[in-house]
């Protein structure tokens, strides 16, 4: 390479790094502030997940203490203090206070779980738990032919509570004293892949107050 040469590109280098500085000068701020935007915006999503973690923790130890009372009333009044902001939350609280309720005002613990129940903006999960704890509470007050129809709504293919539903409709079956009907429930209610080990025991000792005889369970896996 000539002197020529190599003096070109030192200076074709020198014009490179000048216009780098410039631009670094003119622009080197957005640069800084997408650093920030960064930084901070990681920053502000740990302190949201603390803020949302220090929620939950004061909503349980409140729930806890609310639930130390000694008496139901005393129970419900606490619990119906708590506030929380998240639509869980007011959920889980509603269901809790009806429990409480539901010892000295059975009516009053009803419409806190229809109102749950029939809210749309909840997750179906809530809602689900809310109905069935509501027709729990209506088994002496409600016709068999109104049981019928909601627990079956709850028993549908794929829902939540769709075992505990069916269990419920075996109990109405035999009310009604359809024992065939309560037997084939209780049989696929054993037989379910998702069934509980309560629920499995509860479906075969029923099957034997009927006069049943369960065949043993097939061994699964």
């Amino acid at each position: 390479m000539s002197d020529t040469d190599s003096f070109i590109d030192e200076v074709t280098e020198e014009v490179r790094r000048d216009r780098m500085f410039l631009l670094l000068k003119r622009w080197g701020w957005v640069g800084a502030l997408a650093v920030v935007a960064i930084v901070g915006g990681a920053a502000w999503n740990e302190y949201s997940k603390a803020q949302a973690t220090a929620k939950a923790q004061k909503l349980g130890d409140d729930i806890i203490a609310a639930l130390a009372a000694d008496d139901t009333a005393g129970r419900a009044a606490a619990l119906s203090q708590i506030e929380t902001d998240t639509a869980g939350g007011s959920a889980v609280l509603g269901m809790l206070t009806a429990s409480a309720e539901s010892a000295d005002d059975k009516a009053a613990a009803v419409l806190r779980l229809e109102a749950i129940a029939t809210n749309g903006e909840l997750p179906e999960i809530y809602r689900e738990i809310a109905g069935f704890k509501s027709l729990i509470l209506q088994v002496k007050t409600l016709s068999a032919a109104d049981l019928r129809q909601r627990f079956e709504a709850l028993a549908r293919p794929g829902a939540p509570l769709r075992l505990l539903a069916a269990e419920q409709l075996a109990l109405i079956d035999i009310s009604e004293g359809d024992v065939d009907a309560a037997l084939t429930r209780l049989r696929a209610i054993r037989e379910d892949a998702e069934v509980s080990s309560d629920l499995q025991q509860r479906a075969t000792q029923l099957m034997v107050a009927l006069g049943a005889d369960p065949a043993p369970l097939a061994r699964q896996g």
